[in-house]
């Protein structure tokens, strides 16, 4: 009899723990496919469909080719879905193109040379492994080469509005020797002698026929993406106001003559040393020396305050009567919406 009571027991016991194992099983997978279900209705990832017509420069991207299809939807696809680095881009377009679009005109350059430096630096101050430093990327003997300042306390790849000039001599230059804006771009890449001895070698004149290097493979395809994407924002998901920008800093510029300690210079004009490398990143020291017939232009924001805590007035009179005894101040002028660096 107990035997009998054991059993049953242990019989129950068993079906119990399988009923409510499989009853488990049940919620979880129902669980799991309302969850699914929620993902794919709230996430979703679409392909770009491809521009049947777009120009680089005013010249035709061979969008008939395969080849040219598959190689430019690599690159949109990268650039549209790395979020974090092309939001990014876009909100810097709004401070810097405004420098960087009239020096362009100036000089005769398409506009859609204006996101070269969107894909060689992202707008930042970087130095790459060949030692390229700056928006435009300049090596030290192309700015040296190009007329620009470079030593130890003053490094003039990082003044944005010189080394746009310097940018665009090279791309002129290159443009009289290759008459196609496209193959001047890819120079700006590799170089016109590199580029040379690939044209050569391989018979062809046309960078979409040109077998390349991975990165100057995917150069032209980078631009020609990042123009896509800043011209059709909405159409590539990007939902920007005007207030999400980083829009032009007012600037006024003082003129510096003589020798200065940057630090005494920055509180003499209320404001931090961080701000004034920060607003001039060409000075490279905390000391500026300057030679006989020299003249520098510092910026300085307007809105001091928007930028550093302001400076005690006793603090900024002892620093100014410091300053003087080291260096002239020549002018001050007002420079609206110079935006140097930040």
């Amino acid at each position: 009899m107990n035997k009998n009571l054991i059993y049953i027991a242990a019989t129950v016991t068993s079906s119990l723990i399988i009923y409510n194992l499989f009853i488990f099983s049940i919620s979880n997978t129902t669980e799991d496919e309302n969850y699914l279900k929620d993902f794919n209705e709230s996430y979703k990832i679409f392909a770009i469909p491809p521009p049947h017509n777009i120009t680089f420069a005013g010249e035709m991207v061979p969008m008939h080719r395969k080849d040219v299809q598959e190689k430019l939807d690599k690159e949109l696809l990268v650039n549209t879905y790395w979020q974090s680095k092309s939001v990014l881009l876009l909100k810097k377009t709004a401070r810097w193109f405004p420098v960087i679009e009239p020096i362009l005109k100036k000089n005769g350059i398409p506009l859609d040379f204006k996101y070269l430096p969107m894909i060689e630096s992202g707008f930042e101050h970087v130095v790459s492994p060949a030692k390229a430093s700056g928006f435009w990327q300049i090596m030290e003997s192309t700015g040296k080469g190009g007329g620009l300042e470079i030593r130890s306390e003053v490094d003039e790849r990082y003044h944005l509005e010189k080394a746009t000039q310097l940018a665009c001599d090279y791309l002129n230059r290159s443009y009289k020797k290759y008459k196609n804006w496209t193959l001047s771009a890819a120079s700006y890449n590799i170089g016109m002698r590199n580029l040379n001895t690939n044209m050569e070698f391989q018979d062809v004149d046309n960078y979409y026929d040109l077998l390349l290097n991975v990165e100057t493979g995917r150069y032209v395809y980078r631009l020609i993406a990042m123009k896509r994407i800043y011209k059709n924002q909405i159409e590539h998901g990007y939902q920007l106001r005007d207030k999400d920008l980083y829009n032009p800093i007012e600037t006024y510029t003082v003129d510096i003559d003589s020798t200065v300690q940057l630090v005494d210079f920055a509180h003499s004009q209320g404001v931090s040393y961080k701000v004034i490398r920060t607003f001039n990143p060409w000075l490279r020291k905390s000391t500026l020396t300057v030679s006989n017939g020299k003249t520098y232009h510092i910026k300085i924001p307007k809105n001091k305050a928007e930028f550093c805590t302001p400076l005690d007035i006793e603090e900024i009179s002892t620093a100014d009567s410091n300053l003087t005894d080291s260096s002239s101040i020549k002018a001050i002028q007002m420079d609206t919406l110079s935006k140097d660096s930040l």
